[in-house]
């Protein structure tokens, strides 16, 4: 961690380093300012906002999903947008960052704001009854609800990060940008549907089970980066060394990075539904017993 920590100090004296078809002359931490990444957050922000106000007028009263909406908001754009996604580029530690914050920050918290309402609010009448009957529709109720699933979203969310950590396909997304689109795109969607069914669709046994399962295999996976004796992703290796960091050394901390900060997350995320858990078998319990008091 110190290592990173000397990384950001060196943000005023970086080299020209060219990834990701940044110019090589871009030797300044920088805003990313890609349209397929802003326009989509300028877009849900601002309809998020019409939304909301239309909700308020109505008054229905939304505030701490208004302040937790902008937490997931903030925290996304943060990871995609922000001088984080420049250093992104260089180096593993900070991608592997980048990743954990869109998977194990923002998706949660966004969907614990439900923001679709808010965002369907902002829309014409006609064209929001439109879009509510198609969200409504048997085929599109049917599909969420297989995709949505507990065991479902587990398993494509795992799928996702174990692909594409795969080091080939790995190498290939910080090379080509649009596999690092779809890359970003796949784990924040699985992360989706994957939050979703453990605070939208699973009890809350099950959905513990499902985020200790998730802790587990990618704590694995941040376990293998850290301990592996050799390098396995190639495409940072020439830039670690301009940040004071051997490409082994910011690989190792990339694993750690998985492996222990977004296994806390996880860790605790479990830990409290399994709290919530035992204090609702023991209040069943309570009123059950009450029911056969004498």
């Amino acid at each position: 961690m110190r290592k990173i920590a000397l990384a950001i100090i060196a943000w005023s004296v970086p080299p020209a380093i060219h990834a990701h078809g940044v110019a090589p002359e871009a030797a300044a931490p920088s805003w990313t300012f890609d349209p397929w990444i802003v326009v989509p957050l300028a877009a849900f922000g601002l309809m998020y906002g019409i939304g909301g106000l239309v909700l308020a007028a109505k008054g229905r009263k939304r505030l701490w999903q208004d302040v937790v909406c902008a937490a997931g908001w903030l925290t996304l754009a943060g990871a995609l947008v922000s001088p984080l996604h420049w250093l992104g580029e260089r180096l593993l530690s900070f991608h592997m960052i980048e990743h954990e914050i869109l998977m194990a920050v923002a998706a949660p918290l966004l969907v614990i704001a439900r923001p679709v309402g808010a965002l369907l609010w902002s829309l014409p009448r006609r064209l929001r009854l439109a879009v509510g009957s198609a969200m409504r529709h048997p085929l599109s109720t049917r599909l969420w609800s297989l995709l949505s699933a507990g065991r479902t979203a587990t398993l494509l969310h795992g799928i996702a990060i174990w692909a594409w950590h795969a080091p080939s396909l790995f190498d290939a997304a910080v090379d080509n940008i649009l596999l690092h689109r779809l890359q970003h795109l796949s784990f924040f969607l699985t992360a989706i549907l994957f939050w979703w069914a453990v605070f939208r669709r699973s009890d809350t046994g099950s959905a513990a089970w499902h985020v200790f399962v998730t802790m587990l295999h990618t704590s694995i996976l941040g376990a293998l980066m850290a301990l592996a004796p050799r390098l396995l992703y190639q495409q940072h290796a020439a830039a670690a060394a301009a940040w004071g960091l051997t490409p082994l050394e910011d690989q190792q901390l990339a694993g750690v990075i998985m492996w222990v900060p977004a296994g806390t997350i996880y860790a605790g995320a479990a830990l409290a539904l399994i709290a919530l858990w035992i204090r609702r078998a023991g209040q069943s319990r309570e009123r059950a017993d009450a029911l056969h008091a004498p």
